[in-house]
């Protein structure tokens, strides 16, 4: 492999600050001590419908707050991250989980790329935002593990964010709009500079049809979709009109929608 296929990015930039002041969900996670999902996390979750007996993996764990909903349902978790921190963070909320559950979970620092599983061990397997994390080859090698450790009938479940066609299409045009309305300050050039971590650990960002190839290039075939988090606005019917036209009407939602969904099984 060349250097450049070789290329990672370094565990360490995933501390506990990170998890706790930039990760997404990380203010429903403090508030709650893990007990509840962010809105993002539910919505992914919902889609993966695992049901009680069912064994599930969790790549990319965090902090940990889907296994530990997983032991409420009765669904034994397995979590892996690469950061320290990720793992320290998930077996403390599982430990404190396991004192009430029958439900059995676990975690451990692996590579995405090397699961320590044996071969068509889970009904579901899990991946949310950690896809945006990894280049490319890592992604390839991180869904060929994915595929092994499922079982013929299970399904995978990816979360990523954001779509990469918002970045790149709309939002300089919803940034120049802004501006007119005097609200540039919001809206930086770079929109990963909204979170400026993600700044150095944005590498690999998807629309509909790159999830859609990874996919297929992997041995998987299912559905790919987009969805925004509710906006709650209280707009006059100029603003609500464009906003329905953006967000429901296509080929505009394709370029507007922020989050990129798959639920893919083995082909």
């Amino acid at each position: 492999m060349t250097n450049k296929e070789n290329k990672s990015l370094p565990s360490e930039l995933y501390t506990e600050e990170y998890f706790l002041t930039a990760c997404e969900g990380y203010d429903v996670f403090i508030e709650s001590e893990g007990q509840h999902l962010s809105r993002r996390l539910h919505d992914a979750f919902a889609v993966a419908e695992v049901q009680p007996g069912m064994r599930l993996l969790d790549v990319g764990c965090g902090r940990g707050e889907i296994l530990r909903h997983c032991m409420q349902l009765g669904v034994d978790a397995f979590g892996i991250d690469y950061a320290d921190a990720a793992t320290a963070m998930t077996r403390e909320v599982i430990e404190t989980e396991q004192e009430n559950k029958d439900a059995k979970a676990g975690v451990c620092r692996s590579d995405a790329k090397k699961l320590p599983f044996p071969t068509g061990y889970f009904d579901r397997v899990l991946m949310f935002d950690v896809v945006e994390h990894l280049y490319p080859w890592e992604l390839h090698e991180a869904m060929l593990e994915v595929r092994r450790v499922l079982k013929d009938d299970g399904r995978f479940i990816i979360h990523t964010a954001p779509n990469r066609w918002y970045d790149k299409y709309a939002y300089p045009w919803v940034r120049r709009f802004r501006i007119l309305l005097g609200q540039g300050d919001k809206y930086p050039a770079d929109p990963r500079a909204i979170t400026p971590v993600n700044q150095h650990v944005h590498v690999n960002e998807q629309d509909m049809l790159s999830m859609g190839r990874a996919l297929k290039d992997a041995g998987f075939s299912g559905k790919v979709w987009l969805d925004s988090p509710p906006q709650n606005r209280q707009e006059n019917p100029l603003m609500a009109g464009l906003h329905f036209m953006a967000f429901r009407v296509p080929p505009f939602r394709w370029f507007f929608e922020r989050e990129v969904f798959a639920v893919a099984e083995k082909e």
